[in-house]
């Protein structure tokens, strides 16, 4: 009797089945809220961390990752797993791998988590990037500095992000000085790039290679930190194209079962050059909650659970707003949200952590319509102006 699915080499887990996922965060919560939507339970695994996604989830670990009996736990109680976000120990993602089906793939979450290996991953699939050198050592940063010739960007290969282990570096520094101040064993320099803005794609993959893009959008920053995401990004149909042509190839090298972000720099002539991956949801597709006919959380479920991917439709414009802890008055006073909930084509996303941090993201807010741009400047300039100083 053939199967009515329309994937039927794929595994299938209906609503009902238990979802564990690696990493308690925002990302988490937002999947767990998803998840409960759909009908699936939700086991969280936190890593010892402080995790917004407790009050949501059915079943909470809150070991360390490298804890054995957490593994043992996590694998008898998920039916599938997934991992909000790459930081992991790769010995723990083969570990989980072996007991229970995980997607992305250990080696997709691994590579995207070290600089070094993501960048190596581009070079090898021809796929264009920043030029780069590994390093090691004070001597071999001089070699690299010197073919440079020029402004870049030393990072330390494993644990960044939000432009974290980075250093700019003008080229004409003295590599001892720079390499014993940078405190890194390993670390790769980077050419700069003068881009004329940044562009991500979010794009899905299930097992049976089924593939999703979403509409690219333009990213703006502020600390280092994403602060704005435009959709869709103000950009060539070639460039449009040329991008999910990228994000396509990326997914299908890695067998990519998952949602994963692309994030790009656009030249001033047009070219595309990928900066880095994230196999996971993303920041700047939290727009897709409410403009898309599919979030990115509902797609990541899909994807993971074998389920036919949702439409990527974008219903109409959007603007997201980072909310930092710097927009609160207090580490524990909150905002005042009245302009914000009196537009009724605005969404307030508050992720319920308890200190806001002064970068720390404490939630988002997503903008409807032509004018969303200058509705979520107006707000943000409002919450500087009453945050702290």
């Amino acid at each position: 009797m053939l199967s009515c699915h329309p994937y039927p080499n794929m595994s299938i887990f209906p609503p009902g089945s238990t979802i564990g996922i690696l990493g308690g965060g925002q990302l988490a919560r937002m999947l767990c809220m998803e998840a409960k939507r759909m009908g699936y339970r939700t086991l969280v695994w936190t890593g010892g961390l402080e995790a917004p996604a407790m009050a949501l989830c059915d079943e909470v670990i809150e070991q360390p990752f490298d804890d054995p009996k957490a593994i043992v736990h996590f694998v008898s109680q998920a039916d599938v797993a997934t991992a909000e976000f790459e930081n992991i120990p790769r010995s723990t993602l083969e570990a989980v791998a072996a007991g229970v089906p995980l997607h992305p793939s250990p080696d997709a979450i691994a590579t995207c988590a070290n600089r070094e290996q993501e960048k190596t991953f581009l070079r090898k699939q021809q796929i264009p990037c920043a030029p780069f050198w590994i390093v090691t050592n004070a001597e071999e940063l001089k070699h690299a500095m010197r073919a440079l010739a020029g402004p870049g960007v030393l990072k330390t290969s494993a644990f960044g992000y939000d432009g974290k282990g980075q250093l700019k570096i003008q080229g004409n520094e003295n590599p001892e000085d720079i390499w014993q101040q940078f405190q890194a064993p390993r670390a790769i320099l980077e050419g700069f790039i003068s881009f004329k803005t940044e562009l991500s794609v979010m794009i899905a993959r299930n097992g049976n290679g089924e593939i999703r893009c979403f509409d690219p959008v333009e990213n703006f920053h502020r600390h280092h930190m994403l602060d704005m995401t435009i959709a869709p990004a103000a950009i060539a149909d070639a460039v449009r194209s040329r991008a999910i042509e990228i994000a396509t190839r990326i997914a299908n090298a890695f067998q990519y079962v998952g949602i994963m972000g692309v994030e790009f720099f656009l030249n001033p002539d047009d070219s595309l050059l990928v900066n880095e991956m994230a196999p996971r949801p993303h920041n700047s597709g939290h727009h897709t909650i409410d403009a898309c006919e599919t979030s990115q959380f509902e797609q990541q479920l899909r994807a993971v659970c074998g389920l036919p991917l949702g439409s990527t439709a974008l219903l109409c414009p959007a603007v997201m707003l980072n909310l930092l802890g710097d927009m609160w008055p207090a580490i524990d006073q909150s905002p005042d949200w009245s302009m914000l909930l009196s537009d009724p084509s605005a969404a307030l996303h508050l992720y319920g952590k308890k200190r806001a941090i002064e970068r720390r993201k404490m939630g988002h807010a997503t903008f409807l319509g032509s004018n969303a741009l200058q509705r979520a400047k107006s707000l943000k300039e409002n919450l500087l102006a009453s945050g702290r100083p």
